[in-house]
């Protein structure tokens, strides 16, 4: 990303987060000397034989920099290993080594959990980058390793001339996203990522490998699309629905100063009124006064974008003071949604909108709150094709997600996370309830997250992993 949150492309679109394939069961934060004991303490003997220095510990000196997650206000803390596993008998031997030892285990895809699930303090991270592989088959359909980046994802996807409706950032891993939604530029057109799963290979909490699709482990299916990361096992292969790689018109709008009430008004009625080629958000960048920016793209050609754009100006009564439009690929328009990879620091936090939010009211919560960004990403289109009930993501109604996003330095977090739990607890206040799992948030109830599909999460959660041997704290079996 070229602009000062850095995770965010100047245009402001999303950058789907991953809440990691599994959660831990979270310790206090220790000195590193209590880590370094705990992994001194543990007998690694049966995990070094099988893995040998695909097994990390902090005497190694591969540990300092393979410890650190996406998000560096995490960077303190000291897991007791990294087993970076290359197959699902591995995956089950770790599994097996953090129930016997009562240690917290989490799996990591591509580290980005907001609140640093993946990295647990004390515990056993099972990385997950040496599954990732990517085979685009005969029927359209494509066998996709857990760790495999999204950047690399769609270059090889569009290598065979498909395409997967994910989020941008091109580090996070396919697993953490898939499985706690995935939402990005396709989705109006295409659906969520979850929506595409067709079966998945997993290692479940209590150590059995199954296989999940509609016709076998059913509620496990379920469960996965869209239920969130951590809760009942850890994926080691996912089987996806791709489609047809298409063209694209990208687009970046930027308006002045001053405007953002109306832009973002006519923003909402615009995106409820547009056809399901279009996909946009809306980013109110705080200030005094904010400002307002719209990005997205439309599966099509540029002529057919403009009219849409013109609808969206005349509706809002401003003209932008920028206004970008490019026909580009499939891959060469991720490419340019996808930005920096680069590890940084930032609070964030999530509200689902399920109705129109007043423009004034909302320009009004981010005035003065200097070096914050609320992301709005539009829904509906394929999203609303799908029941309710029919899969565990439990936001199809919604109007789209709103991430309250702010940089922050490690160390010295505090003035961001109370800014964007504020904007955060206001604009539920005035736009709706529930949160996205894969923007995960410690302080957000549990609940907020899987809605009226958490009693049935807990029990496959129950079913699968009755040990509890997964459970974090926001898990469905906190």
């Amino acid at each position: 990303m070229v602009n000062k949150i850095g995770r965010r492309a100047a245009l402001g679109v999303l950058a789907a987060g991953a809440a990691g394939v599994a959660g831990a069961a979270f310790l206090p934060r220790h000195s590193p000397a209590v880590a370094d004991a705990v992994s001194a303490g543990s007998d690694w003997s049966s995990l070094s034989a099988l893995l040998g220095d695909r097994l990390v510990l902090p005497s190694d000196a591969r540990y300092e920099q393979e410890r650190v997650p996406f998000n560096l206000l995490h960077a303190d803390r000291r897991p007791a290993a990294l087993a970076h596993v290359r197959t699902p008998e591995e995956v089950r031997a770790c599994l097996g080594f953090a129930r016997s030892a009562g240690m917290p285990v989490a799996a990591r895809s591509g580290g980005h959990s907001y609140a640093g699930y993946s990295t647990p303090q004390d515990g056993l991270v099972v990385a997950l980058d040496g599954l990732n592989g990517v085979e685009v088959h005969s029927d359209g359909t494509a066998s996709v390793g857990p760790g495999a980046r999204l950047g690399d994802l769609y270059a090889a996807l569009a290598r065979s001339g498909r395409c997967l409706p994910a989020g941008s950032c091109p580090s996070v891993g396919v697993g953490g996203l898939a499985l706690g939604g995935g939402i990005g530029p396709l989705t109006r057109m295409y659906g969520l990522t979850c929506d595409r799963l067709v079966s998945a290979r997993v290692v479940t909490g209590s150590g059995r490998a199954v296989t999940a699709s509609a016709d076998s482990e059913p509620e496990l299916f379920w469960a996965l699309r869209g239920g969130g990361g951590g809760n009942f096992g850890i994926v080691t292969s996912l089987r996806l629905a791709t489609a047809p790689a298409p063209r694209l018109a990208v687009f970046s709008l930027k308006f002045p100063a001053g405007t953002t009430a109306d832009v973002f008004g006519a923003w909402q009625d615009w995106l409820a009124d547009a056809p399901r080629e279009l996909w946009t958000n809306c980013t109110i960048s705080a200030g005094e006064p904010p400002k307002a920016r719209v990005a997205g793209c439309f599966v099509g050609s540029a002529a057919q974008l403009d009219p849409l754009l013109d609808d969206l100006e005349r509706r809002a009564g401003v003209r932008p003071s920028a206004r970008t439009v490019r026909s580009r690929d499939f891959l060469d328009a991720m490419r340019y949604f996808a930005g920096s990879s680069d590890k940084q620091g930032f609070a964030a936090s999530s509200v689902v909108l399920r109705q129109r939010a007043e423009p004034t009211t909302v320009e009004g919560l981010v005035t003065g709150s200097a070096g914050l960004d609320v992301i709005v990403d539009g829904l509906g289109g394929a999203v609303g094709d799908i029941a309710p009930d029919d899969t565990a993501f439990p936001h199809r109604d919604a109007m789209a997600t709103a991430q309250i996003y702010a940089s922050a330095k490690p160390g010295a977090a505090g003035s961001a996370t109370a800014r964007v739990r504020r904007v955060r607890d206001r604009l539920r206040d005035v736009a709706g309830t529930g949160a996205y799992v894969n923007y995960i948030d410690p302080d957000q109830p549990t609940g907020d997250y899987y809605g009226t599909h958490l009693s049935r999460l807990r029990s496959v959660a129950a079913t699968y992993d009755p040990d509890r041997v997964l459970a974090f704290p926001q898990s469905v079996a906190a």
